[in-house]
């Protein structure tokens, strides 16, 4: 019996059009590349005995996490609000790329963006992110403290940058 975790909390819901269309993108990929599995399951199932048949149980498998993905996307995709245009560019918020500054001079670029998109090697942080929650309706200039292991760093926002989103 494994240990009791409570649920997580809700992440928010909301992606940028790049990222929609990248899930959509993947549902694609995922629909085609589900029919070749399909087509070689009936291959293996055709070739005999089943139950010691390698090919036909790792293609049973892969179908399975394809579908899997497939119905998660489907489940999720219609919960997500795109957001596509802010009206206030000299303030943070929803999808905007935050330079800051800590007290040695180094600087981090983030964007902020939804859980769905996250990527810590783009720079991608959720908007649901600690320091997200705290840059969200700063401007430029402002001063944020965030707790990091115990410590408190002061973090300086030294840009705010929007990509043009609309297609």
């Amino acid at each position: 019996m494994g240990r009791w975790r409570p649920p997580a909390a809700k992440s928010a819901p909301y992606i940028t059009p790049e990222g929609y269309k990248i899930l959509e993108d993947e549902m694609a990929g995922l629909w085609k590349k589900r029919n070749e599995v399909a087509k070689a399951v009936t291959v293996a199932a055709a070739e005999g005995d089943r139950s010691e048949n390698a090919e036909y149980i790792y293609r049973k498998k892969q179908l399975r996490e394809i579908d899997s993905r497939v119905g998660f996307l489907q489940r999720r995709m219609p919960k997500l609000t795109v957001v596509r245009e802010i009206q206030d560019k000299q303030r943070i918020f929803f999808g905007a790329w935050v330079t800051v500054e800590d007290e040695e001079g180094n600087e981090s670029r983030h964007r902020i963006v939804g859980a769905d998109e996250f990527d810590r090697h783009k720079q991608f942080i959720t908007v649901d992110s600690p320091l997200a929650k705290l840059l969200l309706g700063k401007t430029l200039d402002d001063e944020v403290i965030l707790e990091r292991k115990g410590t408190d760093q002061s973090l300086y926002i030294t840009n705010i940058e929007y990509e043009n989103t609309e297609n």
